[in-house]
């Protein structure tokens, strides 16, 4: 609201007015409060006419500095304007908050003096971010969705794609910036530091450099491109890099750990894997200098004396409080009637080319009934197709129920036979059973604790979390774009997202879900209405109020006035 002198024959009155916006392009002003004439005023008051202008300004301010209710006018009879806009998604200004934290400006002014492009190239990171958490689709579609931010796009479609190139040749730069600025934002949590691999699939038919056919997490069969990636241990990204589908995975996490130790900084911190990327090299690596490994530890994969060693009724004892166990056997008999304790045993791994290497072999009655009861669905299906005799198995599938069948053209005579012979294979099933409730684990961190340890290699689901958000809640696969660089790009796009949203998932506490959080912020929408404000279209939660407590401004009042939303979007941008 502003004050207006309205000259009339000679005859100046004071009016308080407001703009209002009829469309994207029409806005009109409306008397709010008619103060009078200035003479009268004068008069009345015994003031001189500077003095009643200023008295008159200082009731605009208390008008806009006013909670009074705003009053609305609609018309059941008047058409909306077409093609205006009126919904927006304003979701994006939690995460922009967060962009901005991370000095992203500062970041691409130094990429701009080296490409010396003519685009917003961070305008164009920033809209695909937040697209990729609100409403995740191809880059030109990102475009038509960053439309509906209050803050429509500062650049051209066509710019996308250029950008994405220069994106792809500063990734490593960007990523080690973004690192060294995400500390200014939380405390990294760098002692211990979990690695996993994953793939993504293209809809392709045909492999090339880049992109070859290889073992797919999701048993697809197109090509793929391996995604390496480092978290810290409160499960926030550090770093990550691709490689072509067909590579073994092993040897990845070498060269990035050294950009870690090179480019990040890092010295002294314990690694954590899974059993796959536990190769000897890569013990062996992270045994020195201060550095120290965690790594799962597959019972079937031991030379037949170490694993009967590990898993035989000798040496056990309660993690609680380390009381030996005699009875070990009857609780493998009976895991239902101890399905609240874990027991332990440890033990030199004599076997491993890393000196002094411990191998902790943990039993959980309770995860070992969890097992059976599992596989124990499995024998009925597999029971099912001996009965239809129809068995078709999936490779490389260990859920697989026809694992459990065996097919056999020999009678027990040894005679061939007339037809086939389906039955239920009841070795495979024991062979299975032996490794119910076992878990084992490798370290060279001999004088810590057990507890210590598990509760480290436990922390690897989040890791795991981090992978099924960028795939499913993402939907960072399939990948659309072809050229190297693109692809590059959009990892980087997609990592970026997922560690801001960790970034986010921290400041609000441990007490809501992933998807909670993503839900939240997709359904966080305003309606602008009549050139006033805007109204929540959103339900109020507790979720919404602790983001509100935590990044500082409000949007759940009945109507958030314009300038309050300029207010609001201006301190997300700090």
């Amino acid at each position: 609201m502003r004050l207006r002198i309205k000259n009339d024959k000679g005859i100046e009155r004071l009016y308080i007015e407001k703009s209002i916006r009829i469309s994207s392009t029409k806005v009109t002003t409306q008397n709010v409060e008619k103060l009078g004439r200035i003479d009268e005023l004068m008069k009345s008051m015994n003031l001189s006419r500077e003095e009643v202008i200023k008295w008159a300004g200082e009731r605009v301010d208390e008008l806009n500095a006013s909670s009074s209710p705003i009053l609305l006018s609609l018309s059941p009879s008047a058409s909306i304007t077409m093609g205006e806009q009126r919904t927006f998604r304003a979701g994006y200004l939690f995460l922009q908050d967060i962009y901005y934290s991370l000095k992203m400006k500062n970041i691409f002014r130094n990429i701009e003096k080296k490409h010396r492009y003519r685009f917003d190239l961070d305008a164009i990171l920033s809209d695909l971010i937040y697209a990729r958490i609100l409403e995740p689709t191809s880059k030109r579609a990102s475009y038509e969705v960053a439309k509906t931010f209050l803050e429509k796009p500062s650049y051209g479609e066509h710019d996308i794609y250029r950008g994405l190139s220069v994106l792809a040749q500063e990734m490593d730069y960007i990523q080690s910036e973004v690192y060294k600025n995400s500390n200014f934002v939380t405390s990294r949590n760098n002692r211990v530091l979990y690695y996993d691999c994953s793939n993504f699939y293209f809809e392709i038919e045909q492999a090339d450099e880049f992109r070859k056919y290889g073992k797919s997490k999701e048993h697809r069969p197109n090509p793929l491109v391996q995604m390496g990636l480092f978290m810290d241990g409160d499960g926030i990204p550090i770093t990550f890099d691709l490689f072509d589908g067909a590579s073994n995975e092993q040897p990845s996490l070498k060269p990035l750990e050294q950009k870690l130790l090179r480019d990040f900084g890092f010295k002294k911190f314990v690694i954590c894997t899974d059993a796959g990327l536990g190769s000897e090299a890569n013990r062996r690596f992270n045994d020195v200098c201060g550095r120290a490994f965690v790594v799962t530890q597959s019972l079937k994969k031991l030379k037949d004396a170490e694993r009967t060693s590990a898993m035989d009724d000798r040496n056990w004892h309660r993690l609680s409080d380390g009381k030996a166990i005699r009875d070990f056997e009857k609780i493998r008999q009976n895991p239902a009637d101890y399905s609240d304790e874990i027991y332990y045993k440890e033990r030199i791994h004599d076997g491993s080319s890393v000196d002094g290497q411990l191998m902790i072999v943990t039993y959980s009655p309770a995860y070992a009934l969890y097992q059976k009861n599992v596989r124990r669905a499995q024998i009925e299906r597999a029971e099912k197709m001996v009965l239809a005799k129809n068995v078709k198995k999936q490779r490389k599938n260990p859920n697989d129920p026809a694992r459990f069948v065996k097919v056999t053209s020999i009678t027990p005579e040894g005679e061939l036979a007339s037809k086939k012979i389906y039955e239920i294979d009841e070795t495979a099933i024991d062979n299975e059973a032996l490794y119910d409730g076992f878990y084992a684990v490798c370290t060279n961190l001999i004088d810590d604790s057990v507890k210590d340890i598990l509760t480290v290699s436990e922390g690897r689901w989040k890791i795991e979390e981090s992978f099924r958000i960028l795939k499913t809640d993402f939907e960072s696969r399939p990948v659309y774009v072809s050229r190297e660089d693109r692809i590059r790009a959009h990892f980087l796009t997609c990592y970026l997202a997922l560690l801001i949203f960790r970034l986010l998932e921290k400041k609000v506490g441990n007490g809501y879900t992933s998807n909670q959080i993503i839900q939240t912020l997709r359904e966080y929408n305003l309606l602008r209405i009549n050139g006033e404000g805007y109204l929540p279209e959103y339900t109020r939660t507790e979720l919404t109020d602790r983001l509100h407590q935590e990044f500082g401004f409000r949007t759940d009042t009945e109507i958030v006035l314009t300038r309050k939303m300029r207010s609001i979007i201006a301190s997300t941008k700090k």
